[in-house]
């Protein structure tokens, strides 16, 4: 796990991007890129597989039309895709990537996908945010 977590650390470094926290033992990196929209992207590397969740805004009172938007929404994103956490009022955007062959490259696709989404989704999102 050491390895993987250096590997991705050092293609975050090289991406450009600022590493906030780090906890090797828990294999999580969080990172910030407040010129793309990243604010606490959370990176976990869990047995052979790398998660991305970055935290979009809640939903506590969002009509129905709301969720149906964000599930057509998700056939657009390239890489990665909106979810709800445990208690359904939280958005996330989440990706996975397995980390046998993850590259630096692929990992970039995946930060570019989320930075994408927000620039290009950015008014309904606040719109959301305000139910």
């Amino acid at each position: 796990m050491k390895d993987d977590f250096n590997k991705v650390k050092n293609y975050i470094l090289d991406l450009g991007h600022s590493i906030t926290k780090e906890d090797e033992a828990d294999g999580l990196l969080v990172i910030d890129d407040e010129g793309l929209g990243i604010k606490n992207l959370v990176i976990g590397l869990a047995d052979s597989i790398l998660i991305m969740e970055q935290y979009i805004l809640e939903l506590k009172h969002a009509p129905k039309e709301t969720y149906i938007e964000l599930l057509k929404k998700n056939r657009d994103i390239i890489h990665g895709a909106f979810v709800l956490d445990e208690s359904g009022q939280k958005l996330i955007f989440r990706d996975t990537l397995q980390m046998e062959n993850l590259d630096q490259n692929e990992l970039e696709g995946s930060i570019n996908s989320l930075t994408l989404l927000l620039s290009e989704f950015s008014e309904q999102l606040i719109g959301y945010s305000k139910h």
